[in-house]
């Protein structure tokens, strides 16, 4: 029985120079553009090389197909968003870092909501998910530490809560996307309270959760 291999989604070859960098940059400008107004059935190679300016051939020697693409915008967009959320450990408790969280996330949602629904979209699919995972690991990782601070009430299973919290997070927010919402500020605090009433904080105040966890004497 001959097993048929499953089309690569990694790029073909990585640009060295500044030039080629370029390109790469304008193919996936391209394709997000085509994303953002068509969708993904309107997303071909032919229409993304048009407008990134390049032949056909020039895109095929980066990316082998159009899900290869998609890899390349969400790769893209995970890095800049986790950079971004990196700044949370910096906050001075676990709850302004959460709340920082929270903005990070409301922002790269409804900076480009069309994208951002697109991708989410094709996230979703199992090749996709799995190109995807070291990425999204890192962010597991980074929420991790935060639930695990002082002022974060202690969890039954800090693994499980980590994968909820990301969870409450992702389909408040994307929720609103779907709904066009442009109000950060009111969807931020609606994450706030669905995120800190299932982590068991009452209160958006640091010192109080502080203050109910010390021992009685």
């Amino acid at each position: 029985m001959i097993t048929k291999r499953r089309p690569s989604l990694k790029p073909r070859k990585v640009p060295q120079q500044s030039r080629a960098e370029h390109t790469v940059a304008a193919i996936r400008e391209a394709a997000a553009g085509i994303l953002e107004t068509r969708g993904m059935e309107g997303l071909n190679t032919n229409l993304v090389a048009k407008r990134a300016g390049v032949s056909v051939g020039t895109l095929y020697q980066y990316f082998p197909n159009k899900d290869a693409l998609i890899v390349a915008l969400s790769l893209r967009q995970q890095a800049a968003f986790y950079a971004e959320a990196e700044g949370a450990l910096d906050q001075p408790t676990g709850q302004t870092a959460l709340k920082y969280l929270i903005t990070v996330s409301v922002h790269q949602q409804l900076r480009r909501p069309a994208l951002a629904r697109a991708l989410d979209f094709e996230e979703g699919r199992p090749a996709i998910a799995k190109e995807l995972g070291t990425s999204k690991a890192a962010f597991q990782a980074l929420t991790h530490r935060i639930l695990a601070r002082d002022d974060i009430p202690p969890q039954d299973n800090i693994e499980i809560a980590t994968d909820d919290a990301l969870a409450i997070v992702r389909a408040v927010v994307d929720a609103a996307g779907e709904r066009g919402e442009v109000d950060r500020g009111a969807l931020e605090r609606r994450v706030g309270r669905a995120l800190f009433g299932y982590l068991g904080i009452s209160a958006l105040d640091p010192a109080k959760s502080r203050a109910r966890r010390k021992p009685s004497l």
